[in-house]
């Protein structure tokens, strides 16, 4: 489907996402991202090139949120990926340790406040970031290399 018809049409098919029996296929996340298919296509290529092999892991957690992809780097987990229409959304969780270096990094100001807002777990702090350009993809790249530490 070209990209023009996904900007005109209003509402896409979401089904496949709350549909527990099929795991979503690469194509179907793909429409569904509209331009911003580009954005997840560039942000794959950029955790290959810089990390190497990472382990994708669909997985259905409740009826309400539909399928996530979880990234793992080793037993590591890294961030979910959960497909919206034309755009898709990044959660991390981060440690104390993390959080630190995020306040100490050149990121936006409203993203450090949001993450020290954030109610703390035992796991960490919580930070969503939805992606539809590709300042939105730069913020994500950069919080990944701070979680992993580099």
């Amino acid at each position: 489907m070209s990209q023009l018809l996904l900007k005109n049409k209003k509402t896409m098919d979401t089904n496949f996402l709350f549909d527990k029996s099929k795991e979503p296929l690469q194509k179907n996340v793909l429409q569904l991202l509209g331009a911003s298919s580009n954005h997840l296509l560039e942000f794959d290529q950029f955790l290959e090139s810089e990390f190497g092999k990472i382990t994708f892991d669909w997985k259905f957690y409740t009826k309400k949120s539909g399928w996530t992809r979880k990234a793992l780097l080793k037993k590591r987990n890294l961030f979910f990926l959960t497909p919206r229409e034309n755009q898709f959304s990044i959660t991390f969780v981060f440690g104390d340790k993390a959080v630190e270096a995020v306040e100490k990094s050149d990121l936006p100001e409203d993203l450090k406040s949001r993450l020290r807002e954030a109610r703390k777990y035992m796991e960490g702090r919580g930070l969503r970031i939805d992606v539809s350009s590709s300042d939105d993809l730069e913020v994500v790249k950069k919080l990944l290399l701070i979680k992993v530490g580099k």
